[in-house]
């Protein structure tokens, strides 16, 4: 069963910028609400597009510089990654049938 994995920057490049599948790359923090709502959410995602797609998840207030290089302004916001590049972004907190949909018209 496929879980969203934890990446920080010690290993997002090799995790997501070098991944062979496309990467769906939850930033998020502990103490907001919503994230912690949409986590679970994600490890479904995950499962649900196994093999056409990595989910992975990124604390901002423990990797605040790739917050801050990727722009993140709210939270969550989810980014998807294809070939080392940003091609999505879907901001806030959303049903996991809307996620699957949003990211398979991109896969």
């Amino acid at each position: 069963m496929a879980n969203a994995t934890v990446v920080n920057k010690d290993n997002f490049k090799e995790m997501v910028l070098e991944s062979p599948t496309p990467v769906l790359l939850d930033f998020f923090a502990n103490w907001c609400g919503h994230c912690q709502r949409l986590l679970p959410l994600l490890d479904e995602v995950a499962v649900s597009l196994e093999g056409k797609l990595s989910v992975m998840k990124m604390n901002v207030d423990e990797n605040r510089d790739l917050a801050q290089k990727y722009d993140i302004k709210g939270l969550p916001t989810m980014v998807l990654f294809r070939d080392g590049a940003e091609i999505d972004r879907l901001i806030g907190f959303m049903p996991k049938d809307k996620i699957i949909e949003k990211v398979s018209a991109k896969l």
